[in-house]
């Protein structure tokens, strides 16, 4: 009767951690020898790790990343300037919790995105708030919220991002509403969170882009002074691994 209201107290309170470790405990006799304290440490552990599980489940459904990538799985092989020191101090996150930008060029298929997403993994993992958008459907968002008055709303959601990944940066020309509305979120998140730019294009060539020299010098002035640049280079990798399955395939 007691490990029943024990069990339906637990469950009441939403220690689901808790919960399991109590019913694996009782099934496993060699745990009764455990001095209290022990197996009391036992049950707080997976409750903590539960919860930890939880959050990290959320926020990564909430980041919507575009590719399953972890800082762990980064390939050193081929010479596309990565260097091992850099890439770890980047895994810290430490250059997101204070507000710093990053940003990733290089030619298509280098694995831009893939490096994004897997620093956006990372950042996850350390409990920061992540959201991945490619700028067109960035702009596309815009444009409807400025439509059915949402745009507030919109702008504040992405105002609570630690870490904005901003995908295919320079794939289109900027028309002058979407100058302004980049200028926006620009503007809010300088200082106070991170964004990441992936583009194929080089960040010199970002100011032609943009167009309208005033609001690209103030968009280019918040989003690159101090920030953290990874210039990528060297051929696709999804190329050379085609070229190394086909070998595979062959051999």
């Amino acid at each position: 009767m007691l490990n029943q209201q024990t069990t339906e107290h637990l469950r009441a309170l939403k220690l689901t951690g808790m919960l399991d470790a109590l019913e694996q405990q009782r099934e496993q006799p060699e745990t009764h020898d455990l001095a209290f304290e022990e197996r009391l440490a036992l049950l707080v552990e997976r409750e903590v790790l539960h919860r930890e599980n939880r959050r990290l489940g959320r926020l990564l459904k909430a980041a919507k990343l575009r590719i399953h990538a972890c800082v762990e799985d980064i390939d050193y092989r081929h010479p596309r300037g990565l260097e091992k020191a850099r890439l770890a101090a980047l895994a810290s996150c430490d250059w997101v919790r204070q507000a710093h930008n990053l940003c990733i060029t290089g030619p298509t298929g280098c694995g831009k995105t893939w490096l994004a997403c897997a620093l956006g993994n990372q950042a996850c993992r350390h409990g920061l708030a992540v959201r991945y958008l490619r700028l067109p459907t960035l702009f596309e968002q815009l444009r409807i919220a400025h439509g059915d008055g949402s745009y507030p709303r919109l702008m504040n959601q992405l105002l609570k991002m630690d870490l904005l990944i901003l995908d295919d940066w320079g794939i289109q020309k900027v028309t002058a509403a979407q100058r302004h509305d980049l200028m926006e979120v620009i503007e809010d998140r300088h200082g106070r969170r991170s964004t990441l730019i992936a583009s194929q294009l080089p960040v010199e060539h970002w100011h032609d882009l943009i167009g309208e020299a005033t609001l690209a010098d103030a968009i280019l002035d918040r989003l690159l002074h101090g920030a953290h640049r990874l210039p990528l280079r060297g051929e696709s990798m999804r190329k050379m691994t085609a070229e190394l399955t086909d070998r595979d395939r062959s051999a």
